[in-house]
């Protein structure tokens, strides 16, 4: 799934890990995702969470999609920070599941993601 998400890829996003119900990935704060604050734009940090989040939600194998998610903030990044992401499975139920990300600069918690995750039976029901 990684390999064809161009969007996170173009974001310079590095996949490092990943496991059953677990994943753990990478992301270099560029100029451009730097809002009018001269801090990464909160768009950027949910985008990369939510990556780590889609990575481990699909290492069980069905395709799964988001059915929602959050994000808090807890201190600004900036250009150049090198951030993780790690996430983590919390339970699956069904076809549902709720996973967490921690996003890192070193070991310094930047923003906590809670993302709710659906198995779909095919692609055609993501249309």
């Amino acid at each position: 799934m990684f390999a064809a998400d161009e969007a996170s890829r173009g974001l310079g996003i590095e996949l490092l890990e990943t496991g059953r119900g677990t994943a753990v990935a990478r992301m270099t704060v560029t100029p451009a995702m730097v809002n009018g604050h001269g801090t990464a734009h909160g768009g950027y940090l949910f985008l990369f969470a939510d990556t780590a989040f889609a990575c481990a939600c699909n290492s069980h194998g069905p395709v799964t999609v988001a059915a929602g998610a959050e994000v808090t903030f807890v201190a600004p990044a900036y250009e150049g920070d090198v951030l993780t992401a790690r996430a983590h499975e919390r339970t699956r139920f069904g076809r549902s599941g709720i996973y967490d990300v921690t996003v890192l600069r070193g070991d310094e918690v930047i923003a906590e993601f809670r993302g709710r995750s659906r198995s779909i039976r095919s692609t055609e029901e993501m249309r």
